[in-house]
């Protein structure tokens, strides 16, 4: 359990961060936590250290890393509406492959061998596109539900916060929220009762963003 000091600040941190690339000074976050002196900051960074919240990054200026902020202090940024279209002309499809299903909740291998499906062509901008089967309920509270057809446009840039096709250690493929701190990657589910998971940026490889979403109603 954190003080307000203490969460105050770790948020403040992870702020600048995603902000302006760097940590801010021992100086700066002193004024903005309204303390009379750096000591303060001192010793509420090594207890953030100590519960594994931070740790130091040596020989570097500024070396402060966040690896986990308190779940109830994560700021999800603003969710945008999924736009969901169905009773389009045929002669305004066009076809993309559609690579199976993909877990929303614990992930599952990627499928190689894909089928293709027909989608408005309106969803698709410029740059290649695919779909996948959604599977789970991990991604529910954005509107993202068991059977769901997704379609994901082919990058591996994206900002921090889109919700992303994730591939974990070669193997497993998901899809949600990223959050990159450093060389730390957040995989952030829209359902509370679904955790968080943390790896190592060397182990996750994005493989698309999100565009759109197609359900069927029986």
């Amino acid at each position: 359990m954190l003080t307000r000091k203490q969460s105050q600040l770790l948020t403040y941190i992870n702020e600048c961060f995603f902000k302006d690339g760097v940590c801010p000074s021992y100086e700066e976050m002193r004024l903005y936590l309204g303390l009379h002196s750096k000591s303060g900051i001192h010793r509420m960074v090594q207890a953030l250290e100590e519960r594994k919240f931070i740790r130091r990054l040596h020989n570097k200026a500024r070396a402060l890393e966040v690896l986990a902020l308190p779940k109830e202090k994560y700021i999800k940024p603003p969710k945008k509406k999924i736009k969901i279209l169905k009773d389009v002309a045929n002669d305004n499809l066009i076809e993309i492959p559609l690579y199976g299903k993909i877990a929303c909740g614990t992930p599952i291998e990627a499928v190689r061998n894909p089928d293709t499906i027909n989608v408005p062509a309106q969803m698709i901008g410029s740059g290649e596109h695919y779909a996948l089967t959604v599977e789970g309920d991990s991604m529910k509270d954005i509107g993202i539900i068991d059977g769901d057809t997704v379609i994901i446009k082919r990058t591996q840039h994206v900002p921090n916060g889109t919700v992303v096709v994730a591939l974990v250690d070669g193997y497993e493929v998901t899809l949600k929220r990223i959050q990159i701190n450093g060389n730390r990657v957040l995989l952030i589910p829209e359902n509370n009762e679904y955790e968080i998971r943390t790896f190592d940026a060397s182990r996750v490889e994005i493989q698309g963003q999100l565009v759109g979403l197609i359900r069927q109603y029986h």
